[in-house]
């Protein structure tokens, strides 16, 4: 009988939920704390005296720091397991985050302004990396059954979306009533909070967790050994990184993201400079393209698993891969020649979100791909899918300066179509013994 990631199985407590509803919950905080430089930098300019390149390069800082550490931190929450590394994460996220408000001010050099805030931004990349290759790759594999993957992904990314579209608000508030640097301060905290709800409920895998009933367990590995061929296999990190589907899966990602970071980086600022909205309004306008993307997102997910019943795995993530990304596109290359902010702002919405219709479709194709080495996998995925932040977050000033931000802007339309062509060629249906070599 086919694993249905809804099917209440009797005797089943639903802990699979609860533990997904906590990574919504680390998906929200992370881009709540990760997102607020882009409405804070605007204040942070004025007051530190940043240009808007510099500004860039603590973008850019955090970025690079995120991608490098992507697949050793896959391999390090396989090696220690999923509770102990975000709950440490965790931890380190509100350090990070306190630090910031903490840097110095006006009447020090540039210099060691500029360079204080790349080390903490760096610092914040690093200790958020293994977010995603955790929760996306590793704890999707071991808390859900086969057949429903991209949902659990497509729920832990619309938590991120929605946290990087309450940053718009919370923290364009928080500016303006505490100044900049109590917005850092004031939302540290809830790192901490986090760190000790994950490490008080969530365990490595099903078995270890006491509220888990045999019914619960059963469903999730359903199937599991008939399906999982890399479940015996050795060297599974070095396979990865040489798989032909992940690495085609990791090309397409850097084409999506360099979209996804265009929004996350320059969006608040792009609208402010650029489409003239004043900074409460700039940070509400800012929170509406999130709040499509988490639609999509959530979209994305359900599509992904019932079409991949319907019609199969490899038709069923290409078709999301090519039309979200193709939509995309289209919108993007719209809202780069529209006149007003209102028409920007709702053909950006409709770009972040056919974005995020993609979103589950790699993260379930690499998990497919990769079976119980899905956390390497992931990190080598999202090392791709993020380390084009670090090359947003330096091409568009530059490209702002010497052509406009309506060039910018569609830049992305580029390589949205570029991320969706790729798509062509991925085969989610494969598993690593037919795809790499011994």
């Amino acid at each position: 009988m086919e694993a249905r990631p809804f099917r209440r199985a009797a005797g089943s407590t639903g802990v699979r939920w609860r533990i997904l509803t906590l990574v919504f919950i680390a998906s929200f905080i992370a881009y709540l704390l990760r997102t607020n430089m882009s409405v804070a930098g605007e204040r942070m300019m004025a007051e530190l005296g940043l240009t808007q390149m510099q500004l860039g390069i603590i973008f850019a800082a955090f970025t690079w720091g995120y991608a490098a550490f992507q697949f050793p931190s896959g391999v390090w929450g396989e090696k220690v397991g999923a509770r102990r590394a975000m709950a440490l994460a965790a931890v380190a996220w509100g350090i990070s985050n306190l630090a910031v408000g903490l840097v110095p001010g006006p009447g020090v050099p540039i210099a060691v302004t500029l360079g204080t805030l790349v080390i903490l931004r760096g610092l914040m990349g690093a200790v958020q990396a293994p977010i995603y290759p955790i929760t996306g790759g590793a704890m999707t594999h071991d808390w859900f059954p086969i057949s429903g993957w991209a949902l659990p992904n497509a729920l832990g990314n619309v938590g991120l979306t929605l946290g990087a579209g309450a940053t718009g608000p919370i923290i364009a508030w928080l500016m303006l009533r505490y100044g900049w640097r109590m917005s850092f301060v004031l939302t540290a905290p809830i790192a901490f909070v986090l760190a000790a709800v994950w490490w008080w409920y969530v365990r490595d895998k099903p078995g270890e967790h006491r509220a888990v009933r045999p019914a619960e367990l059963a469903l999730i590995n359903e199937g599991r050994r008939a399906s999982d061929p890399a479940a015996a296999e050795p060297g599974g990190a070095k396979r990865v990184l040489s798989d032909p589907q992940v690495l085609l899966l990791t090309a397409s990602y850097f084409c999506s993201n360099y979209v996804f970071y265009f929004f996350f980086n320059w969006l608040f600022i792009y609208l402010v400079n650029y489409r003239g909205l004043k900074i409460l309004e700039g940070g509400l306008y800012s929170s509406v393209p999130w709040t499509s993307g988490a639609v999509g997102a959530l979209i994305g997910g359900f599509a992904c698993d019932g079409l991949s019943k319907a019609i199969g795995k490899r038709s069923a993530h290409r078709i999301l891969g090519v039309v979200g990304l193709a939509a995309t596109a289209a919108c993007i290359f719209g809202a780069s020649a529209s006149e007003g902010p209102i028409a920007a702002v709702i053909l950006l919405s409709l770009a972040l979100g056919f974005q995020q219709l993609t979103d589950a479709a790699y993260w379930s194709a690499v998990i497919s791909v990769s079976g119980r080495h899905a956390g390497s996998a992931s990190g080598v995925m999202n090392t791709g899918g993020n380390a084009v932040g670090g090359i947003v977050a330096l091409v568009v000033p530059l490209m702002v300066r010497g052509a406009g931000w309506p060039v910018a802007l569609g830049t992305g339309a580029a390589f949205a179509a570029i991320g969706a062509l790729l798509w062509f060629w991925v085969r989610a249906d494969r598993s690593f013994p037919e795809n790499a070599p011994a």
